[in-house]
């Protein structure tokens, strides 16, 4: 018989869960979710990635050769027949990863094509958007050019209007001058 042990304190009672059956694959992931959620500091197992299923490599040298011709043991049929089957498993798995390293391939040279397109569609809008900043700034250019044009022209026009005046006011003194000569000579004729 067992020695007494210390009476242990009652657990508390746990509200019995109510019997929910999924009716889809979402109510099911929801429950799973819910069972989960109800306490947050339990660790969640994660199945790592099974490794792909590989046959069994051939034997590097066969021992007893057999056949299933006439001749043979009705008892070494079923071994033959096992071998044949395992040989052709290993040659189907070899075409299926043949068929899809095929694939892989396709698909990586459909994604470098897809990016040279886009490359090329990136680098045709890039020069595009280039051409039309080098035209706003050629276009800015030009009217600052005109600007100054315009302002050169009316300096050179004042500083010909300023001459103009100079002119006139010489020719205007020069006049003046002219006024004591007389304008006409009597007696010519």
């Amino acid at each position: 018989m067992a020695a007494p042990s210390a009476p242990r304190p009652p657990r508390p009672r746990k509200e019995p869960q109510p019997l929910v059956i999924p009716r889809s694959a979402a109510d099911e992931q929801r429950l799973r979710l819910e069972r989960l959620m109800r306490n947050p500091e339990k660790t969640v197992p994660i199945p790592e990635k099974l490794n792909e299923w590989a046959p069994r490599p051939p034997p590097e040298f066969v021992r007893d050769v057999m056949g299933s011709s006439a001749g043979a043991g009705s008892g070494e049929f079923h071994v033959y027949r096992h071998l044949r089957r395992r040989e052709y498993q290993r040659q189907d798995f070899m075409d299926a990863m043949a068929e899809k390293q095929r694939l892989d391939e396709e698909f990586q040279k459909k994604l470098e094509r897809n990016k040279m397109i886009a490359e090329e569609q990136t680098a045709k809008r890039r020069r595009k958007r280039q051409k039309l900043k080098e035209k706003k700034l050629q276009a800015k250019k030009n009217k600052l050019e005109q600007k100054k044009q315009e302002k050169e022209s009316d300096q050179s026009q004042e500083r010909v209007s300023s001459e103009d005046d100079e002119e006139d006011s010489k020719e205007e003194e020069e006049k003046e001058d002219d006024a004591e000569e007389p304008s006409f000579v009597m007696g010519r004729g």
